[in-house]
């Protein structure tokens, strides 16, 4: 599924921006169809918040914001100069 560009390039199938928007709406349906499923199955917990609809996708986007904008933080504390290693 590969093809060359005018100069000799080779050009993926994620190259092109349709296929990326094709890709982005399937997960988008993924995400929407397990959120759905999320109404069908009894949930067991300890705490009756676990038991609210769609607390696990909810908690999962949260905790995956919270690791980037951690991340983001952490990248000041251990950044080094560019010419580190060749001091």
């Amino acid at each position: 599924m590969t093809e060359r560009t005018a100069s000799g390039e080779k050009r993926y199938w994620l190259d092109h921006p349709r296929n990326v928007t094709r890709l982005v709406h399937v997960f988008y349906a993924i995400c929407a169809l397990v959120l759905l499923i999320d109404l069908l199955v009894p949930r067991h917990g300890p705490f009756a918040i676990e038991r609210a609809f769609g607390f696990y996708a909810f908690y999962g986007f949260g905790a995956c914001v919270a690791l980037v904008l951690i991340a983001k933080q952490l990248r000041r504390v251990l950044m080094r100069p560019e010419d580190y290693y060749e001091r």
